[in-house]
């Protein structure tokens, strides 16, 4: 996975070094830019057992600001927002990796540097017996529930 471009990104922006789980690391750039969540819109995409991108949907790609080939084949960590406490994928993939499924509120970082909140739903895909990849569907945050987010999650560092 490639540190973010400069370039790309919109307004004035912060670095960021950013560590994963799999100890690879990523150079990001963030910006105060939102992008809001449209009415009637639902973000799809699936990944194998490692987390590795391998469909998305019009509006992830729309709500992200890569191209398609840009996400296919990367880590779904390429949209981790470094506001977003490692204690929520931590429950994430406690649950998941328990064969249930997990909600919760999500900042995802764009290309562009800016970010979006999503209410996400991830679940695992079970085919004869085994988890073959998961499933994540992301709707229209409560505003209510981001401003309880954006307060909370700062302490869970």
């Amino acid at each position: 996975m490639q540190d973010m471009n400069t370039e790309d990104i919109v307004g004035d922006y912060a670095e960021h070094t950013l560590t994963f789980a799999d100890s690879s690391t990523r150079k990001i750039y963030t910006s105060n830019e939102e992008t809001y969540f449209p009415d009637g819109c639902l973000i799809v995409s699936r990944t194998d057992t490692k987390g590795i991108i391998t469909h998305a949907n019009k509006s992830f790609v729309e709500m992200s600001g890569y191209a398609i080939d840009e996400l296919i084949g990367q880590p779904h960590y390429i949209l981790r927002h470094p506001d977003m406490p490692p204690a929520a994928f931590k429950d994430l993939w406690d649950t998941l990796n328990r064969g249930e499924k997990w909600h919760g509120y999500v900042k995802n970082l764009r290309k562009d540097g800016g970010f979006y909140w999503v209410y996400a739903t991830a679940i695992p895909n079970i085919r004869k017996g085994e988890v073959v990849g998961y499933t994540s569907v992301r709707r229209k945050p409560s505003l209510k529930k981001v401003k309880e987010c954006e307060s909370l999650y700062p302490t869970m560092f």
